[in-house]
C-alpha cells in the first residue's frame, strides 16, 4: 500500500510540473535569459582566474604565458598605488554603509506613517527616481549646481554674501558631496524592501498598542522596527560583503586632478593596470581578492548574526 502511495505521489508529482512547463512556458523562456547572462558573466570567466598565477600576455594566450606562482599577489601587495586604493576604498565603503544604510530605513518609517495615499504615492515615485538615472546624468546635473563659481548652489550663496564653496575641487568637501549624492541616489530605492517587510506585520498589533495608549513614536520603536530587524540583518550583512567594491562609473564622473588623493579607489586602480597598463594578471589578482574579502566578511558577518539570536543570511 505504501509503495502504491509513493508510485502515485511521484506520478502526481511529475504531471504536476508538466502542467506548470505547459501553462506558464512564457515564465520559463522569460527565465532563461537573466539565467544565461548569469552564467555568461558570473561563471563562464572562472577559468580566467587562472591568470593571477601566471605572466599572462594576450598575445601569447595562456598556453604561452609563464607561471609564476604567487609572484603577482606579492607584487600587488607591494604595491603603493594598490595600499592607497585600498584603503580609500575600505573608508569610503564604510563611511558609505554608515550614512546610506540607515536612511532607507529611516525614509521607510516615514513614508510608512503617511495618512494620505495619493500623495504618500507620489512622494515615493520621486524618490525612487534617482535610482533609474545614470551615473553620467547625476554627475552632469552635480557640476551644474556646484561648480565654483557658476554653479547654482554657489551662486546664491555668493548673492546671500557667503563665500562659494568648493564641493567638487577641495577632497574634504569632494568626500561629503560624493557621500551625500551616492546616499540621494540610492535611498529610495532602498525603501522598497522595508515597506514590503513593514506590510508584513499584523495589524493587530498596531490596534493593541493603540488601545493600550501608544503613540507613533512608541508604536514604530517597539512594533515596526523589531518587525523589520531581519530584514535589517539581512541586509546588513549582504552589504557588508561590498565593502571591498567600488563604482568605477561614479568615481569617473566625479573625478578631477584635484581629488586624485581621495577618488582613486580599487575600480580606478584596476581600470589603469588592466586597461591602462595592459597589467591583466594584475587587475584580475585585485578583483579576486576582492571577492574573497567580500566573502569572508559575509560568512563572519553572518556567524555574528546567528550567535546574537538573528537568522543570519545562510
Amino acid at each position: 500500500m505504501a509503495k502504491l502511495k509513493s508510485g502515485t505521489s511521484n506520478v502526481q508529482t511529475k504531471t504536476s510540473w508538466k502542467k506548470a512547463l505547459k501553462r506558464d512556458w512564457q515564465f520559463y523562456v522569460l527565465l532563461l535569459i537573466p539565467l544565461v547572462l548569469v552564467i555568461v558573466f558570473n561563471y563562464a570567466a572562472y577559468p580566467g582566474l587562472r591568470m593571477v598565477f601566471m605572466d599572462y600576455k594576450p598575445a601569447k594566450g595562456y598556453d604561452g604565458s609563464n607561471w609564476v606562482g604567487l609572484a603577482i599577489f606579492q607584487k600587488m601587495f607591494k604595491d603603493a598605488d594598490f595600499i592607497r586604493a585600498l584603503r580609500n576604498s575600505l573608508v569610503f565603503n564604510f563611511l558609505d554603509l554608515l550614512v546610506g544604510f540607515p536612511m532607507p530605513i529611516i525614509l521607510a518609517l516615514m513614508l510608512n506613517e503617511l495618512r494620505y495615499p495619493r500623495f504618500k504615492k507620489v512622494t515615493q515615485t520621486i524618490l525612487y527616481l534617482p535610482h533609474f538615472l545614470s551615473w553620467v546624468i547625476v554627475g552632469s546635473v552635480a557640476y551644474q549646481l556646484f561648480k565654483p563659481s557658476s554653479g547654482i548652489i554657489n551662486v546664491l550663496l555668493t548673492n546671500m554674501g557667503v563665500e562659494s564653496v568648493p564641493f567638487l575641487t577641495e577632497k574634504w568637501h569632494w568626500a561629503v558631496t560624493y557621500l551625500l549624492i551616492g546616499v540621494w541616489q540610492t535611498m529610495g530605492w532602498g525603501t522598497i524592501i522595508y515597506l514590503a517587510a513593514i506590510t508584513s506585520i499584523s495589524n493587530e498589533l498596531y490596534e493593541a498598542a493603540m488601545i493600550d495608549g501608544a503613540g507613533r513614536w512608541k508604536r514604530m520603536w517597539h512594533i515596526t522596527l523589531p518587525g523589520i530587524k531581519g530584514t535589517i540583518v539581512t541586509l546588513l550583512i549582504m552589504n557588508l560583503g561590498r565593502v571591498m567594491n567600488s563604482n568605477f562609473e561614479r568615481l569617473d564622473v566625479f573625478g578631477n586632478t584635484q581629488v586624485k588623493d581621495f577618488q582613486y579607489q580599487l575600480a580606478i586602480y584596476i581600470y589603469e593596470k588592466g586597461l591602462g597598463n595592459a597589467q591583466f594578471s594584475m587587475s584580475t589578482a585585485v578583483g579576486l581578492f576582492q571577492s574573497i574579502v567580500g566573502l569572508i566578511l559575509v560568512l563572519a558577518a553572518d556567524k555574528v548574526a546567528k550567535l546574537l539570536g538573528e537568522e543570519g543570511l545562510i
